[in-house]
């Protein structure tokens, strides 16, 4: 089996849904093996992850992605099954055809290729795999990455196998992502009867001001790669459910999108500021999820650019939009990162597919990308 059509339908088959790989890895170790690469398997709690490299000299390059995959929600709304990839009007259906199993094979088709075309190729080539980027992701790519600094194991060059494509493979790159930071707020009241307000303290009416100053304030105005940083809240809870009790406290569960123009300290320090202004009673968790990170020129960026337009005979967009991913924590160790896959407009939906095309050209566009940086 060589064609990235069988690969991907191969990955496709195996229920890999959160934490669990399914058998994934074990199949690309042994495929990476036949290849001249050495496997380490990390298990970290309920998390399986995959370091293969081949190759003992710098520079790194490094193919990163995941074998996780979203439930897919009820068979039955599926005009195919999820998890029996199925060939329909030039498309392969399947749960995770487009997230991320299609970029997996791609990139296991060109790896092969490439080797046997350079087998005597500069530097390494390496692959992070977990199966924990659609979870909590606490114990995948972070832990793998923490392992590899630990003994000072660096990466160069990463691409990340996430569908950064909008209407053809190729057309969008994300060179860049936004840094994620959550709050959950309690505001603390006086639970009471609604007659009697005097005897209770509303914590939806003292948070409202504290509220509406939050959504209504400036952050930064964003740079030439990043948008401004935006604010949003996604969850609100206060009251028992009966209509004549003053609630004892408010839930408020926000998010930041942040760019490279604030830090979440300084985000943290002026949200507790407003929240004091106003005189709340409250307690706040915070959850980092992850710095902004931005890859704006070098030889990865270079490569990448260079290999689509020679492939697709177009110039690419580069992008940070959307959410976040484990290039967050590769970043942070001076790798360059891009993220180059499949286009994303079924990603965790009922009938997610892939342009059966598209995979072949993924497969040569990283080819060509191996060939721009290790020959």
């Amino acid at each position: 089996m060589t064609d990235v059509l069988a690969l991907t339908k191969e990955l496709i088959n195996r229920r890999s849904v959160t934490p669990e790989d399914a058998g994934c890895q074990d199949f690309m170790k042994d495929w990476l093996a036949e290849s001249g690469f050495e496997n380490e398997t990390m298990v970290f709690e309920d998390t399986t992850n995959l370091w293969s490299r081949r190759g003992s000299e710098g520079p790194v390059f490094c193919f990163a992605g995941h074998t996780d995959v979203v439930p897919s929600g009820p068979e039955d709304a599926w005009q195919t099954p999820p998890f029996s990839a199925t060939e329909k009007d030039g498309n392969l259906h399947g749960r995770g055809a487009a997230d991320m199993k299609g970029s997996l094979a791609a990139m296991l088709a060109a790896t092969r290729q490439f080797v046997a075309d350079y087998p005597d190729h500069h530097g390494s080539i390496a692959y992070l795999i977990t199966s924990d980027e659609e979870g909590p992701f606490i114990n995948g790519t972070t832990r793998v990455i923490d392992t590899l600094e630990a003994r000072n194991e660096k990466i160069t060059w990463c691409i990340v196998g996430e569908p950064s494509s909008t209407k053809v493979v190729g057309d969008v790159v994300k060179n860049g992502r936004r840094g994620s930071l959550t709050g959950d707020l309690v505001v603390k009241g006086i639970q009471g009867h609604v007659a009697y307000p005097h005897l209770a303290r509303n914590p939806v009416h003292q948070a409202a001001p504290a509220l509406d100053e939050l959504a209504s304030s400036h952050w930064d105005n964003g740079n030439e790669f990043f948008p401004p940083t935006s604010f949003q809240i996604s969850n609100i809870h206060g009251g028992t459910g009966a209509g004549n009790v003053i609630p004892g406290e408010l839930h408020v569960c926000f998010n930041f999108r942040f760019s490279t123009e604030v830090t979440d300290k300084q985000l943290i320090a002026r949200v507790e500021e407003i929240l004091d202004k106003h005189n709340l009673e409250y307690e706040i968790k915070w959850t980092f999820n992850g710095q902004p990170f931005l890859t704006d020129h070098g030889n990865l960026l270079s490569a990448v650019q260079k290999a689509i337009s020679s492939e697709m005979d177009f110039d690419t967009e580069l992008s940070t939009a959307g959410g976040t991913s484990d290039g967050r924590f590769i970043a942070p160790t001076g790798a360059q990162v891009v993220e180059l896959g499949p286009v994303n407009a079924t990603i965790h939906k009922i009938d997610e597919h892939v342009r059966i095309q598209d995979l072949y050209h993924l497969e040569r566009i990283y080819y060509r990308i191996l060939e721009n940086l290790l020959t």
